[in-house]
């Protein structure tokens, strides 16, 4: 099933399935099949395009500064985008559920007998789409309507540098902002378009639970989901053309949750090639090659989860200058302005990092350099972040700054501190041990820049790490800050304490040594 197959485009037909009350109450909120597209003003002064992560917040920004600007807003499927429709909400919501069924199996781990747990696969994932539905109102064509923004439903389509078609419409502008951010990824395989495949487009209009599960991918997508419908207790195999899992991420880091797959049964297949795909009676019959060797596997659905393609078809980019690659999206420089100045681009479309926390710091920037760099205020840079992520496996991958791979790229000197969780006490008392604070700091100074951290809370944890970059706080004096006791952030400060005592050599020891005597 493909993106276009999971969004319908006809008014008579569901736009996300399957259509049962909490959908149709998410879709009355961001894709209201009533809505009437309200008369184009005379020329707006910012004409968002796309209303996901980064659309929503730069049209909400705009419209909230106060200065009576004329906002329109424009979308074709349903707002949100990905994040509250196919990404952060709904896998969110899934994973929750995974990790109490992970929990009711290791109960008796803990002193605590519950029985054999058993999965409702079937109201694991209403719960998803309640939840999704009781979220939609904050990015729903309603409220934004409310803030004072002109909201268009359909396709948008520039036509020269100051006015783009929508609807039967035309908007004139003085200024735009692509948001329309990316889909689905699908890998050139033979026989899988024929065969069906999931993406995470459509993965969460599933009602039935697969026994048998093929992820091709084992970027976060990938191995989010491989370890959630593993829980649930699907047979999963996770093919990967690579070397190692979450290939972004720090070998370590990558090692510790390939083991915890493998504890919890997905069978792993790195320096994988899928070579075909066929339909047979028994199910999709999966051929690759690893090792030098061809195997066969027959599984009941496909997940691709093998990246992401920005959506920069149909805007008809080429009429107003804006350059665009198919791979990369848009072209930006630092300021997210495109080749034409007065079009700018945020989030999915035109940056590496698609996150939606990435799309909202990126929105902020544009709003800045868009409305306000004309009065003499300063602009603002997307390489001035400090972007931290999260991969929400079960322990977390957290990652900030710079890695030990990039830093010896660069040229940059670094030393290193680990401190295994099985060191932390809150760890061991939890029964989690398996992850590690791992803080990359410049040779020479204590000056953070970098840290990976992976732990059941490693998405909280990092914001710490975060904040000390950005401040410039260094280890020393995050060695003085006091975290209570017992948290899994304790390892954190153990790194700091860790590096604390490097500054105490055997001459500066020798030296403390004769001034203590003398001091006698």
């Amino acid at each position: 099933m493909t993106a276009a197959e999971s969004f319908k485009s006809a008014p008579s037909e569901p736009l996300i399935l399957p259509d049962d009350a909490y959908n149709q109450a998410l879709v009355a909120q961001v894709h209201p099949l009533n809505w009437q597209n309200p008369t184009p003003q005379d020329c707006y002064d910012l004409v968002v395009v796309g209303a996901g992560t980064a659309g929503l917040v730069v049209a909400a920004g705009a419209a909230g500064l106060g200065l009576g600007l004329k906002i329109a807003l424009i979308e074709r499927h349903l707002m949100g985008g990905d994040c509250l429709n196919v990404g952060c909400v709904p896998s969110k919501s899934l994973l929750r559920s995974s990790r109490v069924m992970a929990d009711l199996k290791q109960a008796a781990g803990y002193g605590i007998s519950v029985g054999e747990p058993t999965v409702d696969f079937a109201a694991v994932m209403e719960r998803v789409r309640r939840i999704r539905s009781e979220i939609s109102p904050n990015d729903s064509a309603s409220r934004f309507k409310s803030l004072g923004v002109d909201v268009f439903l359909g396709e948008a389509k520039f036509l020269d540098g100051n006015s783009i078609a929508i609807a039967g419409e035309t908007l004139r502008f003085k200024k735009a902002v692509i948001t329309t951010g990316a889909r689905a990824s699908v890998p050139n395989i033979p026989g899988l378009k024929e065969a069906g495949y999931l993406t995470n487009e459509t993965v969460f209009s599933l009602t039935k639970l697969p026994k048998r599960l093929a992820v091709i991918g084992a970027g976060p997508i990938g191995c989010e989901l491989a370890q959630a419908f593993r829980r649930f207790g699907a047979e999963v195999t996770l093919l990967e053309r690579n070397g190692q899992i979450l290939t972004r991420e720090d070998p370590d880091a990558a090692e510790v949750v390939q083991q915890i797959f493998r504890q919890d049964g997905i069978q792993i297949v790195v320096n994988s090639e899928v070579l075909q795909v066929n339909r047979s009676p028994s199910g999709k019959t999966i051929t690759y090659r690893s090792e030098d060797r061809e195997t066969t596997i027959t599984v009941d659905e496909i997940l691709v989860g093998a990246g992401r393609s920005p959506n920069v078809e149909q805007l008809n980019l080429e009429a107003v200058g804006v350059e665009y690659d198919l791979q990369r999206g848009i072209l930006v420089n630092d300021y997210l302005q495109t080749k034409n100045p007065k079009i700018y681009a945020a989030g999915d479309i035109c940056m590496n990092w698609k996150f939606t926390h990435a799309a909202d710091a990126a929105a902020r920037i544009v709003i800045k350099n868009a409305l306000f760099t004309p009065f003499g205020i300063g602009r603002s840079k997307l390489s001035d972040l400090v972007m931290p992520w999260v991969t929400y496996t079960d322990p977390e991958v957290a990652r900030v700054g710079l890695s030990e791979r990039e830093a010896q790229q660069q040229g940059t000197a670094i030393e290193t501190i680990v401190i295994p969780l099985e060191k932390v006490d809150r760890a061991v008392t939890d029964s989690a041990t398996e992850g590690f604070v791992k803080i990359h700091y410049r040779r020479g100074a204590d000056q953070i820049l970098g840290a990976t951290i992976v732990a059941k809370h490693a998405g909280d944890m990092i914001s710490e790490i975060t904040t000390a970059i950005v401040a410039k706080v260094g280890l020393s004096k995050l060695s003085s800050v006091i975290h209570p006791y017992p948290t899994q952030a304790e390892g954190i400060k153990k790194a700091a304490d860790a590096y604390r005592r490097t500054l105490l050599t055997p001459r500066s020891q020798a030296i403390l040594g004769v001034l203590y005597r003398l001091a006698r």
